[in-house]
């Protein structure tokens, strides 16, 4: 598994981790969460690390807790969380919560949900990092017409990372969020990499070119993953799974080779074609 930095610090991280949304908010059924402990153990076995979750996902935050525990893995992942709500206090609150949910005592990232209040509780965010009770801070949005705002708040310096969405088929962030991004020395999590599954409706029934075999790609997940990972910019990318087999080939995405600038022309080029 890649490792990029995360620049403020020099710590790095895997490229390929998890989003929760929807695939972990689940009950009790044995099944579903048996399958989100291969998940966790083959992302363990791969060497990923990243958990990205929020209150706004429903029961994902104490799944994600009560699995970690009893895999035994608790130990062995970064998380991340988010604040969903409005005001300070509020915000406090609500933090509290995830961390209690998750089992954490001292959280790895808590971002700003949406950009939801982000002044109040950033202000928040910046103090809990210099008590030692968060490690990173961090901003987040899903929607290419935030971007601009995204970019603004990563020209004030006041972030550790910033999370927004990016793919082959949505890429405006390579325009300016993405650079500026690198420029600035904030860390990159990618959100929405597969557009929810929309991706692979586009491609349904059409080959994947052969040069693709240059980067050990077999399959339109990895085609879109190594894309994205092969930006110098993007630290970490979350696609969200809980079926075993293709957290497997997530996994794999993260390996060696990545295509260079050329070949992520190309790879661009033909996905337009299609």
């Amino acid at each position: 598994m890649l490792q990029r930095l995360i620049l403020s610090t020099g710590e790095s991280v895997p490229v390929i981790g998890i989003g929760s949304w929807l695939r972990f908010d689940i009950g009790e059924s044995s099944s579903k969460r048996n399958e989100l402990k291969q998940v966790l153990a083959l992302m363990h076995q791969h060497k990923a690390s990243v958990i990205d979750s929020s209150p706004m996902y429903g029961r994902s935050e104490q799944v994600i807790g009560e699995l970690t525990d009893e895999t035994g893995l608790a130990n062995e992942f970064f998380y991340a969380t988010k604040v969903w709500t409005s005001g300070r206090q509020a915000g406090i609150k609500q933090m509290n919560e995830s961390m209690q949910r998750m089992r954490r005592s001292t959280m790895d990232l808590i971002q700003v949900h949406n950009l939801v209040d982000w002044q109040t509780h950033l202000g928040t965010l910046q103090e809990w990092k210099k008590e030692g009770r968060i490690r990173y801070t961090g901003i987040t949005h899903y929607q290419v017409s935030f971007h601009s705002q995204l970019a603004k708040i990563i020209e004030q310096g006041a972030v550790d990372f910033v999370q927004f969405n990016y793919s082959i088929a949505t890429r405006h962030a390579e325009k300016n969020l993405l650079p500026l991004a690198m420029e600035k020395g904030v860390a990159v999590i990618i959100n929405e990499p597969l557009e929810k599954g929309a991706l692979f409706q586009k491609v349904k029934s059409k080959p994947i070119p052969s040069w693709a075999a240059d980067y050990e790609i077999k399959s339109w997940a990895s085609f879109f993953l190594k894309y994205i990972i092969s930006h110098p910019a993007v630290t970490c990318v979350i696609p969200a799974t809980g079926n075993p087999l293709h957290m497997r080939d997530n996994l794999l995405s993260g390996e060696d080779p990545l295509p260079d600038e050329k070949g992520r022309k190309k790879m661009a080029d033909y996905f337009d074609t299609l």
